[in-house]
This record gives C-alpha cells, sequence and structure tokens, in this order.
C-alpha cells in the first residue's frame, strides 16, 4: 500500500510540474495572441477606409452582433 501511495505521490508531482509548463506556455501564447490582434485591430481600420473612404458604419460586422434581433422581427 504504501509503495502505491508512492508511485501516485511520485505521477502527482509530475503531473502538478507538468501543468505549470503548461499554464505558462498559454499564458505566453495569450500574450503573444493579444498582440497580434492589437496589431491586427490598429491595422485594420486604416485598410479598410483607406479602400472604401464612403463605407458605411451600419453595415460593419462588428456592429451586427451588437442588434437586437426580437426589435427587428416586430412590426
Amino acid at each position: 500500500m504504501e509503495k502505491l501511495n508512492s508511485e501516485l505521490y511520485l505521477q502527482n508531482c509530475y503531473i502538478i510540474q507538468e501543468n505549470e509548463r503548461l499554464r505558462k506556455k498559454a499564458q505566453q501564447l495569450n500574450q503573444e495572441n493579444q498582440a497580434l490582434l492589437a496589431e491586427m485591430k490598429e491595422k485594420l481600420p486604416k485598410t479598410s477606409s483607406s479602400s472604401n473612404p464612403n463605407r458605411d458604419p451600419s453595415h460593419d460586422s462588428s456592429s451586427i452582433s451588437t442588434r437586437n434581433p426580437s426589435r427587428s422581427s416586430r412590426p
């Protein structure tokens, strides 16, 4: 019983170390993702506005998600 307990303890220690390693990697990837997203958002308006200066913002895809679909179905 004590041998099994020792083996399980070692497995638990390994899992904890691996979890910490993966948590740090996920944090690093999240930071990279946020930086890339900010860079993309910074470049996107410049590209969109230069290609179509008379663009109607009501057709923007981000505004679609904020609309209330129940209102549009009412007469």
